[in-house]
C-alpha cells in the first residue's frame, strides 16, 4: 500500500513492509520496555516463524512516521486482516451486518499483538505529539483503499484519550487479573481470602500437586527439549480451542532466542517428563500467563500451573500484577477480579458508524454491570 498523504502539519506516514525489517532499537525507543508483546523482539518473532504472514489472514501493515534524521518517532502495530480470528474482542456480528446490508467488511486493519489478548500501548510513540497524526494515517489509509474499519483492541486505558480526542469509538469488555497487595507469600494472598475460599484452594493445590512435580524454568534453563514437549501441550489446546493453533512450532525457538530472560516455563513432572506445562511471559511489573496443555488429566492441575504457580511466581519476583488471558469467570474464585479492557474502532462509513456506536453504549452498560456484581462476588473478605 502507498504511504498516506501528508497531514495538514506536512508530517508523513508510510507503511514498511514488515517489522522485522525495521530497526529493533528504534522501534523499541517508541514501544518502550514495559509491555513485552509490543516490542521488536515478540512482534518481529511472529513475522519470521510464519505465524503472522502468508495463508494466516494476518499481514503485517506497520504504520511509521520518522523524523528529521530518519529514524522513527511513532509508530502502529498494524495488520491487514481477512478475518477476526486470534483478536479475542469480537466483531465477528458486525462483520455479518456489515456484509448482509451490502458492505464488505473484510480486509480491515488491526492494531495489535498478534493473538495476544493483553492490554498495552497499541500507539508506540517517542514524540507524544505524534499520537494524533499516526492515527491519522491509519484512517486514511483505510479510507483511501477501500477498507472498512480500523480496530486497536487492548488499548491502555493511559492511551485512550488519544482515541477519544481522533473520533474513534470505545469499547468495553473484561477480563480476571490478579493483583499483588504486597503480599510476601502465597499464604499471605490467602490470609486476605474467606475462610471457606481459602480452604478451598489449599485442597485444589494439595490434590492437584499429589501426582506431580512441579518445576519452573527460564532462560537459558529451557533447552529445545523442553520446547518439543511444550509444542505438543499446544498443538493439542490449539486444535480444541480454535480449530488449529494460532503459532507455528518455529515461534517458539524464536521467542527463545530473542526473549529468551522474559520467557516462563512452569512445567508439572511425572517420572522426570513433563506432562502440562504454561507459558508465561514477563513484563516489568506483570506476569502474563499465555498458553497452556496437558497430555494428561488430572483434577485441579490446569488451576496449580496456571493460575496459583504464575501467582507464586510473581510474588517472588516482586511483580504487581498476573494477567491469565481472556475470558474464564473461573478465575473469580482464585483471587482473580474483574477489570475492564478496552478496544477503539474506526469505521469508514457513517451509517454503519452510527449503529456501531449505538451498540456499544448498550455493551458499554451491561459490561459495567456485569464487573461490578462479579467484584461483589469475589472470595476476598468482606470489609466495613
Amino acid at each position: 500500500m502507498p504511504a498516506t498523504p501528508p497531514s495538514s502539519s506536512g508530517i508523513v506516514a508510510r507503511v514498511a513492509d514488515d517489522i522485522a525489517s525495521l530497526p529493533a532499537a528504534q522501534w523499541d525507543a517508541c514501544a518502550g520496555s514495559a509491555n513485552p508483546f509490543v516490542s521488536h523482539a515478540f512482534l518481529s518473532a511472529m513475522e519470521e516463524s510464519g505465524s503472522v504472514g502468508p495463508g494466516t489472514g494476518w499481514k503485517s501493515l506497520p504504520i511509521i512516521i520518522e523524523d528529521a534524521a530518519g529514524e522513527i518517532a511513532a509508530c502502529l502495530p498494524s495488520y491487514l486482516k481477512s478475518h477476526s480470528q486470534g483478536e479475542y474482542i469480537f466483531d465477528q456480528q458486525w462483520a455479518h451486518a456489515y456484509e448482509n446490508a451490502g458492505g464488505q467488511y473484510y480486509p480491515k486493519i488491526q492494531i495489535a499483538a498478534p493473538f495476544s489478548p493483553v492490554p498495552g500501548p497499541r500507539l508506540l510513540l517517542r514524540e507524544k505529539s505524534l499520537a494524533g497524526p499516526v492515527l491519522k494515517a491509519a484512517e486514511q489509509l483505510a479510507e483511501n483503499n477501500g477498507i472498512s474499519s480500523v480496530h486497536a483492541t487492548f488499548v491502555s486505558d493511559d492511551q485512550l484519550d488519544h482515541f477519544r480526542e481522533a473520533g474513534w469509538m470505545i469499547r468495553t469488555d473484561s477480563q480476571f487479573h490478579w493483583r499483588n497487595d504486597g503480599y510476601d507469600s502465597f499464604d499471605d494472598f490467602l490470609a486476605a481470602l474467606s475462610s471457606r475460599k481459602r480452604k478451598a484452594i489449599r485442597k485444589e493445590r494439595a490434590k492437584a500437586q499429589e501426582e506431580v512435580d512441579i518445576i519452573h524454568l527460564s532462560g537459558d534453563e529451557i533447552l529445545p527439549l523442553h520446547w518439543d514437549y511444550f509444542w505438543e501441550f499446544y498443538q493439542d489446546t490449539g486444535m480444541r480451542k480454535w480449530g488449529q493453533p494460532y503459532l507455528t512450532r518455529d515461534a517458539f525457538d524464536l521467542l527463545h532466542q530473542k526473549m529468551g530472560d522474559r520467557l516462563l516455563l512452569i512445567f508439572a513432572m511425572q517420572e522426570g517428563v513433563p506432562v502440562a506445562g504454561a507459558l508465561n511471559v514477563i513484563g516489568e511489573d506483570t506476569l502474563y500467563g499465555r498458553y497452556w496443555g496437558c497430555t494428561r488429566n488430572i483434577p485441579f492441575l490446569h488451576f496449580e500451573i496456571c493460575y496459583y504457580q504464575a501467582i507464586d511466581a510473581a510474588i517472588a519476583r516482586g511483580l504487581r500484577t498476573v494477567e491469565a488471558g481472556a475470558q474464564g469467570s473461573h478465575k473469580l474464585a482464585r483471587g482473580y477480579q474483574p477489570v475492564p479492557t478496552w478496544s477503539a474502532h474506526f469505521i469508514v462509513d457513517p451509517g454503519f458508524r452510527t449503529a456501531i456506536a449505538d451498540y456499544l453504549e448498550r455493551e458499554r452498560q451491561a459490561v459495567a454491570a456485569d464487573i461490578e456484581f462479579l467484584a461483589e462476588m469475589g472470595p476476598f473478605k468482606k470489609t466495613g
